[in-house]
């Protein structure tokens, strides 16, 4: 009756559509951006009273904005490009020859988790139109816990929670010859194959009697600094622990707040345990893809967003 009164018709109307966004909202949601990029979509429609949907559309249609996740990435030094490159070549032409060799590679590192939390990088994304170079002051003298993780195709080893508060070469050995061989020796008979062991180049990874134990246990089979198998310097892009696990963990870690170091501990063995067989193999594919990206980029960073 409404329409037929305005109209002189009861036939349906065409629909105009939903309205499209004033420039004037387009505009506060640029400076919205420009003041503070790190703010969620859900609190920038808070704040702007304008629809989530609506900010969403204006942000890549309308401004060409990108979501940034942060990376914590090394500086690559000049001399450091042709190692990373020649890796990589290695690396892929093991891989052509034995499509088993992946799969045989046990990577390993250690990471320090403090109870006053980290950064995380997962849940927080910066609004703009190119790559932002972000800072993130921390608090020192927080209590800590040092851990260490082995990665191989279809399982973890760990976690290893150190006592110590430094890890030195005598504490790193007593760690590798009392509780990862045995678990590496468990997974060779399991799988009726011999396992590459990796490692970076930490300072207590290159001393003289570590890797004389590594070169006995893993004869020319073994990847680090001074290895068989040269490790190249500053190169996380390349470790699934440093582009995938340790970001992982600490994101469901530090999803509540941290009591002490026994809660610290409890969240990480916890978060460990939500690590699936499927999401490690589909992170061995990636593996792969990094290498042939090093490779054809001469081993620029490799940027994710």
């Amino acid at each position: 009756m409404n329409q037929f009164k305005e109209t002189g018709t009861v036939e349906k109307q065409k629909s105009t559509g939903r309205p499209r966004t004033s420039e004037e909202d387009v505009e506060r949601i640029r400076q919205s951006c420009i003041r503070s990029p790190k703010n969620s979509i859900a609190r920038r429609s808070v704040t702007l009273r304008i629809p989530k949907t609506t900010i969403q559309s204006v942000l890549h249609k309308r401004l060409r904005f990108h979501a940034y996740k942060i990376q914590l990435k090394q500086e690559i030094k000049p001399d450091d490009r042709p190692k990373h490159v020649e890796f990589a070549n290695f690396m892929l032409s093991a891989v052509d020859e034995d499509e088993t060799f992946l799969r045989r590679i046990c990577f390993s590192d250690e990471a320090t988790f403090y109870v006053n939390g980290c950064v995380n990088r997962h849940d927080c994304r910066i609004w703009g139109t190119q790559q932002p170079n972000g800072i993130h002051k921390y608090v020192r003298g927080s209590p800590k816990v040092n851990v260490w993780y082995g990665l191989l195709y279809d399982r973890v080893i760990g976690p290893f929670f150190f006592s110590e508060s430094t890890i030195t070469g005598v504490v790193y050995l007593s760690l590798l010859e009392q509780y990862v061989f045995p678990q590496i020796e468990t997974f060779e008979q399991e799988t009726v194959s011999r396992v590459i062991f990796m490692q970076d180049g930490a300072p207590p990874h290159f001393i003289c009697f570590v890797t004389d134990v590594l070169n006995e246990r893993f004869p020319d089979a073994w990847v680090g600094r001074g290895g068989p198998i040269p490790w190249p310097p500053r190169s996380p892009d390349l470790s699934p622990l440093d582009f995938f696990l340790w970001g992982y963990i600490k994101n469901i870690v530090y999803a509540e707040k941290i009591r002490n170091i026994q809660h610290l501990q409890e969240r990480i063995t916890s978060a460990i345990e939500t690590v699936t067989r499927d999401m490690i193999q589909k992170t061995w594919q990636v593996i792969e893809f990094r290498l042939d990206v090093s490779r054809a980029t001469n081993s620029a960073h490799i940027e994710m967003y």
